[in-house]
């Protein structure tokens, strides 16, 4: 909460910027919507392991907090939502990736590899020899 070092000298700011934080909540509350469904319908299909919300997805506990005033209070349920249901839908885009397309990306200057991809063992970019050992084709 590095805002509140500096709430006296730019609250003018703070609040300028408020309505871009809060604005992207109509888009992800959509996206949520789009992704689970798509999670419900298709993994199955697909055989693929459904990914647990609440593993991902943590609102009300910094809420609890005391210390905390209801504006701060509401921002952090809006954090905690917000930060977890994208790494939420991450975790649904990288299984649906490693399902579809489990191939590393090639490593180009300023490009920042996805660890995603090494944990869920995808082949190495350009290694034929690896694509047919791990899928097979």
């Amino acid at each position: 909460m590095n805002y509140k070092k500096f709430q006296s000298q730019r609250v003018w700011f703070h609040l300028l910027t408020t309505p871009f934080i809060w604005l992207p909540l109509i888009a992800l509350l959509l996206l949520d919507i789009l992704v689970t469904l798509f999670q419900t319908v298709c993994f199955p299909i697909y055989r693929i392991e459904k990914v647990k919300r609440s593993a991902y997805i943590l609102i009300m506990d910094r809420a609890k907090l005391a210390y905390l005033n209801p504006f701060e209070k509401l921002s952090c349920m809006y954090c905690g939502y917000s930060n977890g249901f994208l790494l939420y839908a991450k975790e649904i885009a990288g299984r649906t990736e490693k399902y579809w397309c489990g191939i590393k990306h090639e490593v180009t200057p300023g490009f920042k590899p996805q660890a995603d991809q090494e944990e869920r063992d995808f082949a190495r970019f350009g290694d034929e020899a690896d694509f047919h050992k791990k899928y097979g084709a």
